[in-house]
């Protein structure tokens, strides 16, 4: 299978997941925890909590996915490890697979971190915090899982039994999900203050259609923007007197002295 065939089945699935995850007017289907005496305790809209329970939900979906068109998904062997799912094929094929969620509001997102640009992703042939190489992947794509936070107070002090269930309110709604390469959602900043996370862009529109700062100059260019990246501190450390670029536009500077250059050595 070709990546871009991967790709298509793969948003075809995740299209349905909407009306999976969501009641008839829009809330979210997760109402708490419930323990074995059917005590039912609410959840806040913390967006790690979230985050961690749609994952747990939507993973055994996932699965018959993989298993409806031949193939099987591996999970990271530690909690730290990348990607969050990876998928393989009858003929060996890998498929990187990575959740991301946030809220949004008024049509823009607060946008995700899109995993290191250090470890594994510079050194690609090996191991690192990784099950597989970066390189032995036919591509690594993004599940994107956007949602907007309800406005109504709920009570993590209150125990509710189940069949108070309707009165317990959802901290979560209106969901959009969507499926894009990594790169093409990537922006030309780090995804939090000086970490060595790759930023996403914001906005529904640019997130969902895929339109990141490097959609139209190319895979390739995100690698090479990304590979040789850094943040003050790791230009400090390896004898930079700051970093060569912050952004694209400095990025461009920077290709042309590189280019100049070479000229002189022509």
């Amino acid at each position: 299978m070709d990546k871009d065939t991967f790709l298509q089945l793969l948003t075809d699935e995740v299209n349905t997941y909407k009306s999976l995850m969501e009641t008839d007017c829009g809330d979210w289907i997760v109402k708490g925890f419930i323990d074995i005496d059917k005590n039912v305790y609410t959840i806040t809209n913390d967006t790690k909590v979230v985050s961690k329970i749609i994952e747990i939900m939507l993973i055994p979906r996932l699965n018959d996915f993989a298993v409806r068109h031949g193939m099987s998904i591996v999970l990271p062997s530690a909690q730290n490890f990348y990607p969050d799912i990876t998928f393989k094929d009858i003929e060996g094929n890998l498929y990187a697979l990575d959740f991301k969620s946030s809220f949004y509001a008024n049509g823009r997102s607060c946008g995700f971190t899109l995993g290191s640009y250090w470890g594994y992703f510079r050194q690609r042939d090996k191991k690192k915090n990784t099950d597989y190489p970066y390189n032995e992947y036919k591509c690594h794509l993004v599940l994107g899982i956007l949602y907007k936070q309800c406005t109504e107070t709920y009570n993590e002090k209150t125990l509710y039994s189940i069949d108070k269930l309707d009165v317990i309110k959802s901290v979560i709604r209106d969901f959009t999900f969507f499926v894009q390469p990594k790169w093409k959602i990537a922006s030309d900043r780090p995804g939090s203050g000086n970490t060595r996370n790759i930023g996403s862009v914001f906005g529904l529109d640019n997130l969902v259609n895929g339109k990141g700062t490097f959609s139209e100059l190319g895979e390739d260019i995100f690698d090479d923007y990304w590979i040789n990246f850094f943040n003050t501190v790791d230009a400090r450390n390896a004898g930079m007197e700051k970093p060569h670029y912050t952004n694209i536009s400095t990025y461009k500077e920077y290709l042309k002295t590189q280019q100049d250059l070479l000229k002189k050595l022509e």
